[in-house]
């Protein structure tokens, strides 16, 4: 049983496979127009700007956010993993600022190749991808 494990282990290490890294690896990327200047973001600042609470990026570019339907499935996981939040609570931040009328709701896109569209063909635009969606028309930003 032991020499199971150790020579699974030892394969998966070989063909470059490790528990740890993928277990790291976020599953959905925060993306970014080309254009933009800053390249990482802290949780807190973008909560901030997908909340709406923040509308222009650290540099003082106008930030404009882009989001999937909240019943989208990536959606819910970039939201839960990479915000800490769930996908009631943003819309309930995206109601306050619209009802109160100091701020607008995100920009919202059916699906993923929209979402790679408009965040490639819009200044400031910010949004979300499964890294396969992912090509050189926009850029990826880090979260520290």
């Amino acid at each position: 049983m032991m020499r199971r494990l150790a020579n699974a282990l030892c394969l998966a290490m070989l063909i470059g496979l490790s528990p740890w890294t993928m277990a790291d690896e976020p599953s959905v990327l925060l993306v970014a127009n080309p254009g933009v200047e800053t390249h990482h973001l802290t949780r807190d600042t973008t909560r901030a700007l997908f909340a709406m609470r923040q509308r222009t990026w650290p540099d003082g570019q106008a930030a404009r956010i882009f989001v999937l339907p909240n019943r989208h499935p990536v959606h819910a996981r970039f939201v839960k993993q990479r915000l800490s939040v769930y996908p009631h609570q943003l819309q309930l931040a995206w109601d306050r600022v619209v009802f109160s009328g100091t701020g607008q709701a995100p920009n919202r896109v059916l699906t993923q190749a929209e979402m790679l569209e408009q965040i490639a063909s819009t200044p400031g635009a910010l949004g979300y991808l499964e890294r396969e969606y992912v090509d050189d028309r926009v850029q990826v930003i880090t979260m520290e």
